[in-house]
């Protein structure tokens, strides 16, 4: 059955029993004994989703009028301009509020929680910022439950899925609540499951597969996000196209076009596979587990792959090697969809976005990623794997770039090197590095390091300054990568419900504090200035 929508008349509420948190064109009233609904952390997640789903509104709409204006068809009719927005999950409404007042083109919003103090918090927000309830619609519901009731009715444009912990949950409803060409934004706070090996099982149950403790665990735990709506999604006869995904502090936030493509989805299977991985040198491998070759005319072949790409030990040192996956292993980006909205963002200033900066940095770190290649490595691995010095990491990406390969880092991590290399090339330039500063004396005979060094090289190594081997997010001084921006700034705890006894209890209170002097009520009334994120930035990698 839908969801019946929340109406009534305007909330009652006194505005002394709440603090104001502002946040882009939003003034939140939080209570003031409420710690756990507001993260100004969390901000650069809303600002990021702001731009993106701007930068979706438009390429849409664009693409919409485009078809209307070549169709033949007599009886045409003009497509929608407006969409409308589901935030599954939305807490005190601040980023449906936001969403209301600074996006345009939006029809209108339903922002769903299972709460009723959650609901109410909504619909006194958005009355205090002059949000109507035909625009801002709070709906009181299983967040699940309403993205399914969508799936016979009209569904919505862009669908928001920003919970408490992992998304895994909800992703197959919100698919089903996702119109054509529709925006998904999901993100998953779970990363002690998503990049590290002490929840594999619990990791494999949610997302389908397997994550590693790798230098690119952080890319790794995007690529299982996406590898689980892009499932749920072939299920559904759509596919997933995702057009930009990022790896934020203690969370990944993920966006994604949903296409209504049977076709598409053939190409899944040379797209997703596992990715082998060694425990001591970092060397890797990705395994599509299909292809997709060019056949008759615009048709395609689509086969299963030949067997694994590797030994059970590393090529490069002998060790053991270990499965992740499977995953994604396609494009994370859509690079025309980053540049529209770095662009945007960088014409926006901060008087639009409060987290312009760091916003800049990420995006720029983004186009700068070679999308088409799947992991990474890190210089600090590299240098430890052979026991020598970390040079400069200008030095590094000269070498492979004078030897005709690309190189870029990728935003997920600090130090990283991006190539299209043969691992071979990689240690080969790594066993010059060795014989230039000297073999250390704490290599020994048979060790790892000792079999890496043992081998040939077999690439002509040159350390020549290469011209790009320094990247433009650095040479023009962007924020690239965030350092912690406060104390305490992980996720907040999660919040439920009081009971009504202890709501009763808590009311008296407020009453009673209420009653006491002026002063005493200045002294105790919270109005301290809360933190904000800070946008600094930390780059010591070159």
């Amino acid at each position: 059955m839908e969801p019946e929508l929340a109406t009534g008349d305007a909330p009652a509420y006194r505005i002394e029993d709440f603090q104001q948190i502002t946040e882009g064109q939003a003034t939140i009233l939080f209570p003031k004994n409420n710690e756990v609904f507001y993260n100004p952390v969390q901000q650069f997640n809303r600002d990021m989703s702001i731009a993106a789903i701007k930068t979706w509104r438009d390429i849409t709409m664009a693409a919409r009028m485009e078809r209307f204006n070549k169709s033949t068809n007599p009886a045409k009719v003009a497509p929608p301009t407006t969409f409308a927005v589901l935030e599954a999950l939305a807490a005190s409404g601040l980023r449906s509020v936001r969403y209301a007042k600074e996006i345009e083109g939006i029809d209108h919003i339903v922002a769903n929680d299972l709460l009723a103090d959650a609901v109410e918090s909504i619909r006194r927000n958005a009355h205090y910022n002059g949000v109507s309830p035909q625009l801002l619609r709070p709906n009181q519901g299983d967040a699940i439950s309403v993205m399914y009731a969508q799936r016979d009715k009209k569904r919505f444009g862009v669908v928001d899925l920003d919970p408490y912990g992992t998304a895994a949950p909800f992703i197959d409803a919100a698919i089903h609540a996702a119109e054509k060409n529709a925006l998904l934004c999901v993100t998953c706070t779970d990363l002690a499951v998503l990049a590290s090996n002490n929840n594999s099982e619990t990791c494999f149950a949610k997302y389908g597969g397997s994550p590693l403790k790798a230098e690119f665990c952080h890319e790794l735990a995007l690529r299982l996000v996406i590898h689980s709506l892009q499932q749920a999604a072939n299920r559904q006869r759509r596919y997933i196209e995702p057009l930009l995904s990022c790896s934020i502090d203690f969370y990944v936030r993920i966006f994604v076009r949903v296409h209504d493509s049977p076709l598409l989805t053939k190409s899944v299977a040379s797209k997703t596979g596992p990715v082998y991985h060694c425990r001591y040198c970092g060397s890797f491998a990705a395994q599509p587990l299909g292809t997709m070759q060019p056949g008759k005319g615009s048709n395609f072949r689509y086969q299963i792959a030949d067997a694994p790409v590797v030994d059970r030990q590393c090529a490069t040192c002998g060790s053991r090697q270990e499965i992740g996956g499977p995953c994604w292993l396609g494009p994370l980006h859509n690079r025309e969809f980053v540049q529209r909205m770095y662009t945007a963002v960088s014409a926006g200033g901060t008087a639009m976005y409060g987290t312009q900066p760091r916003m800049k940095g990420m995006l720029k770190v983004i186009l700068e990623e070679l999308n088409d290649v799947p992991f990474h490595y890190t210089l600090t691995q590299l240098c430890s794997a052979v026991r020598t010095p970390c040079p400069p990491l200008v030095k590094v990406n000269s070498a492979l770039l004078n030897a005709g390969y690309r190189v870029s880092g990728s935003h997920t991590s600090q130090c990283s090197i991006k190539t299209d290399a043969p691992t071979q090339v990689v240690w080969d330039i790594m066993r010059a590095l060795v014989r230039e500063a000297g073999r250390s004396p704490k290599i020994e005979a048979g060790s790892p390091a000792d079999r890496i060094l043992a081998q040939e090289p077999a690439t002509e190594v040159s350390f020549d300054l290469h011209k790009n081997a320094n990247p433009e997010s650095r040479r023009i001084k962007l924020v690239r990568y965030q350092v912690n921006p406060e104390k305490f700034w992980g996720p907040k705890a999660r919040h439920t419900e009081a009971p009504k006894s202890k709501r009763k209890d808590q009311t008296a209170a407020a009453d009673a504090a209420n009653a006491e002097s002026d002063a005493a009520d200045a002294n105790s009334s919270g109005s301290k200035k809360p933190k904000t994120s800070q946008d600094n930035g930390m780059d010591q990698t070159i």
